[in-house]
């Protein structure tokens, strides 16, 4: 098939796969929505799953509803080395922009507090060339949201921001991605922003993306965080919406998959979106013909493989230390020693690579205990707290619940396994 018009290369104009099988989560959001423009307190929103389920496309998704109902937005992506001063006062003068309200008094002196909130960013003593501009054009409000209190000034920030939005009969999203790598007061002053806002009714909602211990970080910051969000756990795709994630954007180029090609596709693959749509752009290049068949996928899963091994996997194994890596791959055996007992190899049916749910396991999935994997190395679990609390924040392993580590990435165990 024709390479420059693969619908499954990034960038190429077709509904993400990563979407397929989200309805769900799509009306469930346009129902909050709904539910927070008719002035009924509603929960703000956490996405939690895997790296490669499509949890940043699905944000997208959702802002995009969230214009659609002509609500102000604003997103940012969460990083461990980063407050998060700087990145939401951007988030939140993009909102109060698209809020879409003629300039006055009102918007400016919102506008003012967003400023005087973002300014609180610099260090103390610090010259005013040094200091951050957020690019708002009008002066500092001075004694609001400008406390040096994250928490304080991120209520204050919220509720002035909501009351806005309510005096225009519109609402603003913020939309907060890798959420898991706020800071501690970060994280809590969130929260008690949330809380607020819900208690005062304001039509501020927080939708926030992150890693499966998400839920865990906020219930360590504040007691009363579940009752804050609404969970959701983003998987992967069943096989019905991973089907219709590989026939629509063929269709769509006049071509076809055979019953056998989407067997296979869904054993190598496991669902997950972006293996889905990994191997179904090197298989659109591969194929010569329509319908594309399970020989196809035979013939390009060498070249899906290579590109998923450097770009997917390999580039999160090499941020690890050589400590790092060897916990790593004790974690890839005791995953596999426990969900199975034995030892396997890699090989599929008919040839394929296959994912760890063709053997009716998965161990990228399950977590093991850390006394399992201090077993294998021959250690002490206390000797390798420094690796693996370094794996955490780099995100490559989190821990669900005490003594329980698990991958954050599908099929980094075999990855481990074959290239170990």
């Amino acid at each position: 098939m024709d390479p420059i018009t693969n619908p499954y290369a990034p960038g190429a104009g077709q509904r993400p796969p990563e979407l397929a099988g989200r309805d769900e989560q799509l009306r469930t959001f346009d129902v909050v929505l709904e539910r927070i423009a008719r002035g009924r307190s509603e929960r703000s929103i956490v996405l939690t799953g895997l790296r490669g389920v499509g949890k940043t496309v699905l944000l997208n998704a959702l802002r995009s509803s969230a214009v659609r109902a002509d609500w102000g937005t604003g997103k940012l992506e969460a990083r461990p080395d980063q407050r998060l001063r700087r990145p939401l006062a951007a988030a939140a003068h993009q909102a109060v922009r698209e809020l879409g309200h003629p300039r006055g008094v009102e918007v400016d002196h919102v506008l003012g507090i967003i400023k005087s909130f973002a300014l609180r960013d610099a260090p103390s003593g610090a010259k005013l060339r040094d200091r951050w501009q957020p690019g708002i054009d009008v002066p500092a409000v001075a004694g609001r949201a400008d406390s040096g209190d994250i928490e304080i000034d991120l209520v204050e920030l919220f509720t002035d921001i909501g009351g806005l939005a309510a005096d225009l009969g519109k609402g603003v999203a913020f939309f907060v991605d890798e959420m898991q790598d706020l800071g501690p007061e970060d994280v809590s002053a969130v929260c008690a922003a949330c809380h607020e806002i819900s208690q005062s009714g304001l039509p501020v909602i927080v939708v926030g993306a992150g890693l499966p211990h998400l839920p865990a970080v906020l219930s360590a910051s504040k007691s009363y965080s579940e009752r804050l969000f609404r969970y959701q756990r983003i998987d992967r795709l069943p096989r019905d919406a991973a089907d219709r994630a590989l026939v629509g954007p063929a269709a769509e180029e006049g071509c076809e998959f055979t019953t056998e090609a989407l067997e296979a596709m869904y054993a190598v693959t496991a669902g997950y979106p972006y293996f889905i749509q990994a191997y179904g752009k090197v298989v659109w290049d591969v194929a010569p013909t329509s319908p594309i068949s399970a020989e196809d996928i035979r013939v390009a899963a060498p070249e899906a493989e290579s590109e998923l091994a450097v770009g997917f996997f390999g580039s999160r194994f090499e941020r690890a230390t050589p400590a790092e890596r060897e916990y790593l791959r004790a974690m890839a055996d005791a995953a596999l020693v426990r969900s199975n007992g034995t030892q396997h190899d890699d090989q599929g049916r008919d040839g394929l690579e296959a994912s760890p749910a063709a053997y009716g396991i998965d161990d990228e999935l399950d977590a093991v205990a850390t006394s399992s994997v201090a077993d294998l190395l021959g250690r002490k679990p206390q000797s390798l707290s420094p690796a693996r609390d370094s794996l955490i924040k780099k995100g490559l392993i989190y821990s669900g619940e005490r003594g329980q580590i698990a991958f954050t990435v599908p099929h980094f165990g075999r990855y481990l396994r074959t290239h170990g």
